[in-house]
């Protein structure tokens, strides 16, 4: 258990200092900076954009929110994709265990499901946000909506104000947690970007990650819906295998989507962004090599030796698929299975074994789950949240240059640093 176990619920407001702290952005890294700094006793003010806290929060999960994974930390580095080892500090200050407990002091119990995901009890992610805003309010921290920031005050190289419209919040820390360019309708629009290039720090290229992709192939149009379970991807660009994993994807009316392609697009998000194009082999039977797969398909047509091809592989995969696993294999649907030669069968285990289309991009931000690129980790002090380049301005969450897989570890990354930037300013 992490520090923060002693503050999950305060019996009442902290007596308050003289120190103030605006918090940018009320999303889960800022709800969790505006609580640490809080709870320390400073005069913290949230200042969010929408209506309403943590919109991007309520549509995660399918609207469950998988909040975190239960996990070890090593483990949840493991799934780390970017910077790692920059997170060290920050997942041992406030540990999946700590956002465990403020959510259940707070009457939101949460559940483990498959992959350790953990999500509310009640599957319902507005409670997760109840349950941050009820923190918040025990806290003692203002929370102003509707306010967009407009602009990050300093004087000698350290921050002295936060400007929203034509009201001005002095303060003696800032702490940045706008998110990213994901989801732009939750109010995602790069503010944060904008505002730590106005002083001085540079911003890495940000693209989409955790997207579906896009093919080439028309085809996919007919098998929206349609989820392949266990299978097998390779990307591939010419002969050089790029990622490959093992689990399950969704046809959309686009191209691909579901858990392999997720993750490997985090893998692949920069170069799909420069221009690379890869071809994407999806083996339909992993389990069994090209040899014992032949033997399956024999059985498979010596019990339907009279039928027509296009009826005889029914038992080897999805209907749906059946016309272009032999399109692929440059078989007529038509053809008697007792007629297909020798050459014909191992052209159809090749085609199950290497089912290929092409990538024709990403599906843009306003599919991606996260953004990949920000604030270069180089320029923040990992101990801390704290810029390098200016003195009381902290940065949290997705606007980092840090990102993870999926299973509720981007979210704790964004507790986490929300929470080690609000306990160090």
């Amino acid at each position: 258990m992490g520090a923060a176990q002693s503050e999950a619920r305060p019996a009442a407001s902290p007596p308050r200092d003289s120190r103030r702290a605006v918090v940018i952005g009320g999303g889960a890294s800022g709800m969790a900076a505006a609580y640490a700094a809080a709870v320390r006793g400073l005069r913290v003010t949230l200042l969010e954009g929408n209506e309403k806290l943590g919109k991007k929060v309520y549509i995660t999960g399918k609207g469950r929110c998988n909040l975190t994974n239960d996990c070890s930390v090593e483990d949840m580095l493991a799934h780390v994709v970017t910077n790692p080892k920059f997170l060290y500090g920050a997942l041992y200050r406030f540990t999946k265990d700590d956002v465990r407990a403020l959510l259940a002091a707070y009457r939101c119990p949460t559940v483990t499901e498959r992959g350790n995901r953990v999500f509310p009890a009640s599957s319902h992610s507005s409670d997760v946000i109840r349950a941050w805003e009820a923190a918040l309010k025990d806290a003692g921290a203002e929370i102003r909506l509707n306010t967009r920031v407009t602009g990050i005050g300093t004087l000698d190289g350290r921050v002295v104000s936060v400007t929203a419209g034509k009201e001005t919040f002095p303060c003696d820390a800032a702490v940045v947690a706008t998110g990213g360019l994901s989801y732009p309708a939750t109010g995602s629009a790069g503010d944060g970007y904008r505002f730590a290039e106005a002083l001085g720090h540079t911003v890495k290229p940000c693209v989409p990650s955790l997207v579906p992709l896009k093919t080439r192939e028309t085809f996919v149009r007919d098998l929206a819906g349609l989820t392949l379970k266990n299978i097998a991807v390779t990307f591939k660009a010419g002969e050089k295998a790029l990622y490959s994993a093992f689990g399950d994807l969704l046809f959309t009316h686009t191209g691909v989507s579901g858990p392999v392609v997720l993750s490997a697009s985090a893998y692949l998000a920069g170069k799909l962004a420069d221009g690379l194009r890869p071809d994407l082999l999806i083996d339909l039977k992993p389990a069994l090599d090209a040899e014992k797969l032949d033997e399956r398909v024999l059985r498979d047509f010596d019990a339907n030796r009279n039928r027509k091809l296009r009826n005889a592989v029914q038992g080897l995969l999805p209907s749906a698929l059946v016309p272009e696993v032999l399109r692929q294999a440059g078989l007529d649907p038509e053809l008697p299975v007792n007629s297909l030669p020798r050459e014909g069968r191992k052209a159809l285990v090749n085609a199950l074994k290497g089912l290929k289309l092409t990538v024709a991009g990403t599906c843009g931000f306003t599919e991606a789950v996260i953004t990949k690129g920000g604030i270069p980790v180089t320029e923040v002090n990992a101990s801390t949240m704290e810029s390098r380049i200016v003195k009381g301005l902290y940065f949290a969450g997705e606007i980092l240059d840090t990102d993870a897989l999926t299973g509720g570890f981007n979210l704790q990354i964004a507790w986490s640093t929300g929470y080690l930037a609000g306990s160090s300013v």
